[in-house]
Parts: structure tokens; C-alpha cells; sequence
């Protein structure tokens, strides 16, 4: 019977307080035909269902954006503040770009914020999907930095307007917290073995290690400097700068791993970040020499121009390795993720576009058995921190976070940042991401330099080193 029909008869036996003969020996009674009239006539169960959650619930604009430039910690963060037409009622996105940061706020201003504004908060997928193609040459650090304010603050809106935190509307937790990996560097083996117990102690369970090269440069130890018996050593005409060596690099790094085993044995995992600094091969034999020494993961063996190597790497040793804070493109790490190449994605959130697209990776990866270990230096602001611990808290296949430490300052310019504890940091569980923005204490804090300095450390002969 057609569904007019239906309705017609249906109504028909209804009022009359009759009984309906459906044929074949069924029959409705004149009340049930009533409701069967009321649930066809009103979209059925799930349309009414979908009318009572939106009820009292009137759509929600998109009214203006706003960029909040801040610097509490030196580091250059942009904030993204969507506000809304419910007075009152904001979210906060993370847009920062450390490297240029007024870059991505240019593209918020002269393009997103126009393109943003009137349309509808809570459709955050096809925001995105149209915010992204706004960008004809795509996929750009500044662009998808600038996508991932606007998305973020779509998202914390969202849990705001439901009271519920954004890791419940991810599918809710799968852990109580996120354990977090702590940073140890030092220019000596003994002082590096006195951050990794200070670690250990504090309930850590996985640490960073980087130990400096007596005499040379090198990547995460900031007091490592380049001696004047090195300097000697450079070819006449070459400006003095601070000089790195893969090959002296390599020898203290598997020197350093056999120290830290023999030391604390084999219960703290180690990480150690290679940096993409040495050629292909010699992070090969990198990884091949400290397996037996079990680190967590090797991070960023290759820079991203070279991961066709990774089939190598994977062919050559069992070494876990890490890679992926300089992704901006997913075809950058789709391949590296379904072959197995690699074991755990270390994307910059904003980078890729912010929360909508990591939660995407995280399930991509989740398939393959590739475990998430988000990139979260002081260049993540506040707010990105948070993509990391609500997205953390909901991933079955998270391996571990990168911990960055909030000052004083950082916290009096956001309220509700998350909170360290023994080696875990944990959420706050209020409505959105549950941290705010002081406006007023941001203004306190203005950004130092207009950009950050990369790619100074060369080699001997004056050769360019990758940062």
C-alpha cells in the first residue's frame, strides 16, 4: 500500500474509532492506527528523536572570529575565538605556527573569518570540507594551521552548547589519563642519568634522552656548543657557525643507550629523536645498533622528503620507529601507514588541519596497528595540547604523548589547562575542551620576534645541516 494511502486510510479508521483490516488476516486497532498516523506523519522515531534533542536548541551562527596573539612562555601561539549568536557562548581553536605565525593569522583574517561567519556551528564536518578547498593550492602549513582554529573552536563549541567534554562526543574514554614521555638532555652521561632518575621517581615510565657531543652541536641539548678546537678545524672562507657531525653524533648516541641500560636496566622506556639530521643510511645504522638496547621508538630517522627510505628502514631493523611532526599532506604518511613502515604517526595537529582530521588518522592508523604519539613541543599552544589529551583519552591504538610543561604564566592566560601528575596528564571533564582564554593577561604577553630561526647548525665544510 502506498504511504498516502496508508495515512489516508489509517486516519479514516482512526476517527471513526473502527478497526483497520490490513489484509491477510492483520488488522490495527483505531489507537494504534493513531500512533502509526502520528510517527508516519512526524518523520517517523528517529525524525521526533532528532526534533527533541534540537529542541530549545535554535540554530547557532557563526557571528565572529577573532585571533588572540599571546606569548607567555616565548613561544608565538595564535588562538582562534569563534564567537557565536547565543551571547556568551565562544569556543578556542588552536592555530599557531611557530615558524611564521602571521601567516596563518592573514589567512584566518582576509579568508576564513569572511567565509566562516553566518554559517551554522554545529555543521563542523562540511565546515571544514569547504573551508579546506577554500585554499585552491592546499594542504600548506598555514592553512591548515588556520583550518584547525576555526575547527577547534567548532568543536569546544559544540561541547559547550551539550555540556559534555569533546572526548565524550569523540566515543568517550578508553583511559582514565594519558601517559606522558618526559625530556632528558644534558652535555654529560652522568647529569643525563640524573634527569632520567629524577623521571623515574616522579612515576615516569618513558623518557626522551638526547646527550650532547663534547665540542659539537647537536639537536635537543640547548647548551651544546660548537668549541673554538672544532672551529679550527673548518676550511679557510667558511662563516663561523654552530657545527654538527653525523658520524661523532652516531658513536655517543649508542654509547648513551648502552649507559642508560646499564644503569636503570631495561624497565623505563627510552625515546630518542634522531632529528632527520644524519644521512639515510647512517640513521639505518642508527637504529640497526641501538635495537638491542629496546628503545620505545627512534623519532623522525628521515626528513619527509626522504620517506621512500622507509621500506629500507623496515627491511633493515626492527627498531620502532616514529615519524611524521613536519606532515602537512596525508599522501606523506598514507603509505607509510598501510605497508607498516613506521609504528607510531607523530602529526602536528594543526599542521594537518587540527581535530577533525587527527581523529581520522588516529582511525586510519588504528587499522594497521600504528599507535598515535602526537607531536606536543612548546610550539603546540595550550589549546592544541587539548586536541592531543581528548583525542588521547578516546584512541584504543595511543602510544604515547609528548609532555610540555605550563608555567605559571601559560596557566594565568589559560584557565583550565590540563593538569601533569605523575606522569599523566588528565582532563578536567568541564563542557569543550574545559580551558579558557584571559584576554587581558594574553595582552601582557606579546609575541618577542616575529618568527623563529631555523637551520643555522652546518657541517664542517660549511654545508647546510636539516634543522
Amino acid at each position: 500500500m502506498e504511504r498516502r494511502s496508508l495515512l489516508k486510510t489509517l486516519s479514516a479508521a482512526a476517527a471513526a474509532g473502527a478497526v483497520t483490516s490490513l489484509g491477510r488476516g492483520r488488522s490495527l486497532s483505531a489507537e494504534a492506527a493513531a500512533g502509526v498516523v502520528h510517527a508516519i506523519g512526524n518523520g517517523g522515531p528517529l525524525a521526533q528523536a532528532r526534533d527533541a534533542a534540537r529542541r530549545g536548541m535554535p540554530p547557532l551562527k557563526i557571528t565572529d572570529v577573532k585571533i588572540i596573539a599571546t606569548a607567555p612562555s616565548d613561544s608565538n601561539w595564535t588562538i582562534v575565538k569563534v564567537e557565536t549568536s547565543e551571547p556568551g557562548l565562544y569556543g578556542l581553536g588552536a592555530a599557531t605556527h611557530q615558524e611564521i605565525p602571521q601567516a596563518a593569522q592573514a589567512y584566518i583574517e582576509k579568508r576564513l573569518k569572511p567565509f566562516a561567519i553566518g554559517k551554522n556551528c554545529d555543521e563542523i564536518e562540511d565546515i571544514w570540507q569547504s573551508a579546506y578547498l577554500q585554499e585552491y593550492f592546499r594542504s600548506g602549513p598555514e592553512g591548515n594551521d588556520a583550518l584547525s582554529g576555526i575547527d577547534g573552536a567548532l568543536w569546544d563549541i559544540l561541547g559547550k552548547r551539550l555540556g559534555a567534554p569533546v572526548y565524550q562526543l569523540l566515543g568517550g574514554k578508553v583511559r582514565a589519563a594519558v601517559p606522558l614521555y618526559g625530556h632528558a638532555a644534558a652535555l654529560t652521561q652522568s647529569a643525563l642519568n640524573d634527569q632520567v632518575q629524577a623521571y623515574i621517581e616522579k612515576g615516569y615510565q618513558v623518557v626522551r634522552v638526547q646527550l650532547a657531543v663534547p665540542g659539537w652541536s647537536g639537536y635537543g641539548v640547548g647548551d651544546a656548543k660548537t668549541s673554538a678546537a672544532v672551529q679550527a678545524l673548518r676550511p679557510d672562507g667558511v662563516t663561523p657557525s654552530p657545527v654538527f657531525d653525523a658520524g661523532r653524533y652516531l658513536t655517543t648516541t649508542i654509547g648513551m643507550f648502552e649507559a642508560l641500560r646499564a644503569k636503570f636496566g631495561f624497565d623505563i622506556g627510552l625515546v630518542h629523536d634522531i632529528h632527520e639530521r644524519p644521512a639515510p643510511n647512517q640513521s639505518i645504522q642508527l637504529c640497526r645498533a641501538v635495537e638491542q638496547y629496546r628503545p620505545f621508538y627512534m623519532e623522525d630517522p628521515l626528513s619527509p622528503e626522504d620517506v621512500g627510505w622507509f621500506q629500507i628502514f623496515r627491511q633493515e631493523t626492527s627498531a620502532p620507529l616514529a615519524m611524521g611532526e613536519l606532515f602537512t599532506n596525508r599522501n606523506e604518511w598514507l603509505n607509510l601507514v598501510a605497508n607498516r613502515w613506521i609504528d607510531f604517526i607523530r602529526i602536528h595537529q594543526s599542521s594537518v588541519g587540527g581535530l577533525n582530521m587527527c581523529r581520522k588518522v588516529a582511525h586510519c592508523c588504528e587499522f594497521f596497528d600504528v599507535r598515535t604519539a602526537w607531536h606536543g613541543p612548546n610550539n603546540v599552544d595550550p589549546v592544541g595540547h587539548c586536541y592531543n589529551l581528548h583525542l588521547n583519552l578516546v584512541t584504543p591504538n595511543f602510544g604515547i604523548q609528548e609532555e610540555t610543561f605550563f608555567d605559571e604564566k601559560t596557566r594565568e592566560v589559560f584557565p583550565g589547562t590540563p593538569e601533569i601528575r605523575k606522569g599523566y596528564i588528565y582532563s578536567n571533564d568541564r563542557p569543550g575542551f574545559g580551558i579558557d582564554i584571559d584576554e587581558k593577561a594574553a595582552a601582557k604577553y606579546p609575541y618577542k620576534t616575529d618568527f623563529q630561526d631555523r637551520g643555522n647548525d652546518r657541517m664542517l665544510d660549511g654545508t647546510i645541516v636539516r634543522p
